[in-house]
């Protein structure tokens, strides 16, 4: 018997429906699936409700898009939980089979790695630390699998961010923000801001100004194990979004530390999925 989290798109009517036949079917073979109360109002699905910690599922399966695979990840909160991503909506990056394919999926789940023919990718998070000015104890602690974004609050100003690496003073931007990646965030907001495409395959910090307001406008590919801190400068106030939700607010002097989480995602692969054709479907970009 394995709990099963259901994380399903709030917005798309047929994932409520997939969460409901994923349900049954869970059901009617001994599993125990469940979605949050959240879920569970946004979706109408009360009778899905249980008061679990998403922490504790077995299997996690993301009904929805890229977003929804986010929030999965966000609500497992580091725990080695593997996630099936079904895709409901546009292609995505992230999610792994379209809805007619899920039963069968679930089939292969269950029969185990060798005779499913299933694999395990891990993806590189970020975790992020802020530290308030003077001080060296942080007081936020989060998260991402695609990115932390320093930006300014107020339109019509830059902000600017000091950025330090492994403690050395590199150099101060006055941009709209500075982004810090995951190769798999390289196709999401650091992708507009012109920042290089990685594959997820690799473990690396890219470092990525937003309409900087300067010569150097380049992206910075680090490695994974450097340290980047990032200052906020002058009397313009900034915040801190993660993974696309805002976080905290930045004042003068706060700090914001960004370096490798210990724990990777974990999605559920069922056969040899390559990232650059993903990219070349995403783009429309033509074989000659």
């Amino acid at each position: 018997m394995t709990d099963v989290l259901l994380v399903a798109h709030h917005e798309r009517s047929d994932a409520a429906l997939l969460a409901q036949s994923a349900s049954a079917w869970l059901t009617d073979r001994g599993h125990r699936p469940w979605i949050t109360a959240t879920d569970a109002e946004a979706l109408d699905l009360p009778e899905l409700l249980a008061e679990r910690p998403p922490s504790s599922a077995g299997l996690a399966l993301s009904l929805g898009g890229d977003g929804t695979m986010l929030r999965t990840v966000k609500l497992i909160d580091g725990a080695p939980v593997p996630i099936i991503g079904v895709n409901v909506g546009l292609l995505g990056y992230l999610s792994e089979i379209e809805p007619p394919a899920l039963t069968s999926a679930l089939e292969r789940w269950f029969a185990g790695p060798e005779v499913g023919e299933w694999r395990i990718e891990e993806r590189m998070m970020l975790a992020i630390t802020v530290r308030p000015a003077g001080s060296s104890e942080p007081t936020g602690h989060w998260t991402a699998l695609n990115e932390a974004v320093v930006e300014k609050r107020e339109s019509g100003h830059t902000v600017r961010l000091l950025v330090r690496i492994d403690g050395a003073v590199f150099t101060s931007y006055a941009a709209d923000g500075l982004i810090i990646a995951t190769p798999t965030g390289s196709t999401a907001y650091s992708l507009s801001a012109r920042g290089p495409v990685v594959s997820p395959q690799h473990r690396a910090l890219l470092l990525t100004p937003v309409s900087p307001h300067m010569l150097f406008d380049r992206s910075l590919v680090l490695d994974p194990e450097e340290l980047v801190e990032i200052e906020v400068l002058g009397g313009r106030p900034a915040d801190i979004s993660i993974d696309g939700q805002f976080a905290a607010a930045l004042a003068e002097g706060d700090v914001v530390a960004v370096t490798p989480s210990p724990n990777d995602a974990r999605f559920v692969r069922f056969g040899r999925r390559r990232f650059h054709q993903i990219l070349k479907s995403k783009f429309g970009l033509a074989d000659r």
